[in-house]
């Protein structure tokens, strides 16, 4: 640590961000401060000896290196900027740093059109979102186009002539080719706006007036048109979850801890209404303060191509709370109000109540309780009962195995098998698998060979449930195999039931039922049979990379049937390497001992052609 306490001396007090670095000059931790001299100086005080996460910071760090900014604002955007690009050790990391979707109204544009974007500006055009689900964004476009005839194109329409198939089956207007009014158009822009942001009163008012208007003129088609439209609106708002209309745009972020492991939970509250809910894993709790952790979680997420609600609504003010506030103002636009329930803000909206925040926050809260205890692999009860329901099980499970495959091209196949028994995941119960009776790509005969060998080797101590990941014919082809051994005498008293839990879209698949349930209502249930795919995924997908990279580093003279190890060593002492080999012709490979020239031609004809 010499090096580190010979630079304090010329480090300034101004604002900036450090880095201590290991002697490999890997990044152990960032951090900024509004004066780096007085903040690096803290690090080698005495005083950290009672702080475990900074002493063995300062114990592990070789170097630090500094970087002044003009300000902390700057310093935090610098701060997290760099937390993403070296993840350090030290640092609190959120997994998730994919960015989110927004629809995009381009009003800036002559003729406004509608997209997906994934990065925002603050050049005039309206944004929508985020859509945590992609799923549910794709229905919103749908709906748009269906009913409101608004462009969803980038062409440049200046240089069409005639106008796309969207206006052909109906769900465009066509502005590109002058089919419809600039008046009308607009209307019909304002109109998905309205739609969007939630504002379905006014929306329905309006249109309820133009179907009321085109009736009296006898327009009847187009008061029809307008009549269906309205019904659609209905419909969807109907299936929408309504907090409080008073909140309009806000993040409410819970949070819940238990054995050093922590889970964020964040509620997207959109115009009064729940539009989505995303969970954040934290593995290491680091040591740290809520206060310090909920001000790292909001500096990482909101670092994103992400636009901060008008207010934010936690349990207590993070840390730094001032250079937050600058900060997510200066990423909006204006100004974000950080609200806690029990101490509102002296400017906070009117209208707000202190009630309704403590309680969309406790709802949050007990959320991140229960996502948590799924990640850690116990549920409670009630997520159990819940899950029989839906699945209409005798009883809720507490024995649960899970199958699934994975090949490439069919090679190297393989299976696993996982289970959750007793709230936890049994991984002494773990199965992993080689293909061995099926070639080439099949995954339903994979899947029965997998599920039959699990079956015997398990014998009478099978679980009462069983989750299948793939779809209808992987689920079918597990079936025939239980029917199969159900025939051999291996169920004497309880069949287990069997699921399958298909991907995009999530949807899981009873015997039986014709269409499968959705897993996309972020329901305890739901989320819990998707970690229970994910662990068995993640498990089978190690165990074939694993199965890959061994036959990547295996000599390709083991593969040749009559080349015992000795020969291997024989071929290798003479020719100094495969490539020398496959260069070989016949007769030399003939002539050494051991060998002759049947064999020398199949050593060739498969180093030439593997």
């Amino acid at each position: 640590m010499d090096k580190p306490l010979e630079k304090l001396a010329v480090v300034p007090p101004l604002p900036g961000v450090y880095l201590f670095k290991n002697a490999k000059e890997k990044v152990l931790y960032v951090g900024k401060a509004r004066s780096l001299r007085n903040r690096l100086r803290s690090y080698f005080h005495k005083s950290i000896s009672g702080d475990l996460r900074k002493s063995a910071l300062v114990e592990e760090a070789a170097d630090f290196s500094f970087v002044i900014t003009q300000n902390e604002i700057e310093a935090l955007a610098l701060e997290s900027n760099f937390i993403k690009q070296y993840r350090p050790k030290y640092n609190v990391i959120l997994k998730d740093d994919k960015n989110y979707p927004y629809i995009k109204i381009t009003v800036t544009q002559e003729w406004p059109g509608v997209e997906v974007v994934r990065r925002f500006d603050h050049g005039g055009d309206v944004y929508i979102g985020p859509y945590v689900s992609s799923r549910g964004m794709r229905e919103t476009l749908d709906f748009i186009r269906k009913y409101f005839l608004v462009r969803t194109c980038r062409y440049k329409i200046e240089n069409l002539k005639r106008p796309c198939v969207e206006y052909q089956i109906g769900q465009c207007g066509a502005p590109c080719v002058g089919l419809i009014s600039r008046e009308d158009y607009m209307a019909a822009v304002n109109e998905v706006i309205e739609f969007l942001r939630g504002d379905n009163q006014e929306l329905l008012s309006k249109l309820t007036q133009a179907m009321t208007a085109h009736s009296e003129a006898l327009q009847y088609e187009k008061a029809a048109m307008v009549r269906d439209k309205i019904a659609a609106i209905r419909s969807t708002w109907e299936t929408q979850k309504v907090i409080d209309p008073a909140l309009a745009d806000a993040d409410v972020i819970g949070f819940y801890t238990t054995g050093g492991e922590g889970m964020f939970n964040v509620f997207f509250i959109r115009n009064g209404v729940l539009t989505a809910v995303k969970d954040f894993h934290i593995k290491d709790l680091k040591g740290l303060s809520y206060k310090l952790l909920l001000y790292t979680f909001i500096e990482q997420f909101y670092n994103k191509d992400i636009i901060p609600p008008e207010r934010i609504i936690v349990a207590q003010k993070p840390a730094q709370l001032g250079t937050l506030r600058a900060w997510l103002k200066k990423r909006r636009g204006s100004p974000v109000e950080i609200i806690t329930p029990l101490c509102q803000s002296p400017g906070q909206s009117p209208g707000i109540s202190a009630d309704t925040s403590a309680d969309i926050l406790n709802m949050a809260n007990e959320t991140a309780k229960r996502n948590l205890s799924l990640k850690r692999g116990a549920p409670d009860s009630a997520i159990m009962e819940e899950l029989a329901r839906r699945l209409n099980l005798a009883a809720p499970p507490t024995d649960i195995g899970a199958f699934d495959v994975s090949t490439i091209s069919g090679s190297e196949s393989a299976g696993a098998f996982i289970r959750w028994r007793d709230g936890r995941f049994a991984k002494e119960s773990y199965r992993r698998l080689k293909i061995k009776t099926v070639t080439g790509v099949d995954d339903y005969s994979m899947m029965t060979e997998i599920f039959t060998r699990a079956a015997k080797n398990l014998g009478d101590e099978f679980p009462d449930l069983l989750v299948i990941d793939g779809g209808k014919g992987q689920l079918e082809s597990a079936l025939e195999a239980l029917r199969q051994l159900n025939t051999e005498g291996l169920f004497v008293e309880n069949t287990p039931a069997v699921i399958s839990i298909a991907k995009n879209p999530d949807r899981v698949f009873i015997p039986g039922a014709l269409r499968g349930i959705s897993l996309e209502d972020g329901s305890q249930s739901s989320l819990f049979l998707k970690r229970i795919r994910d662990e068995v995924h993640r498990f089978v997908i190690t165990y074939h990379r694993k199965l890959r990279e061994q036959r990547m580093k295996r000599s390709p003279l083991e593969s040749i049937k009559g080349i015992s190890k000795k020969r291997r060593l024989e071929l290798l002492r003479h020719f100094d390497g495969i490539e020398a080999i496959r260069n070989a012709s016949a007769e030399e490979i003939a002539s050494l001992k051991g060998f002759n020239i049947k064999l020398a031609e199949t050593i060739i004809l498969n180093l030439r052609n593997p």
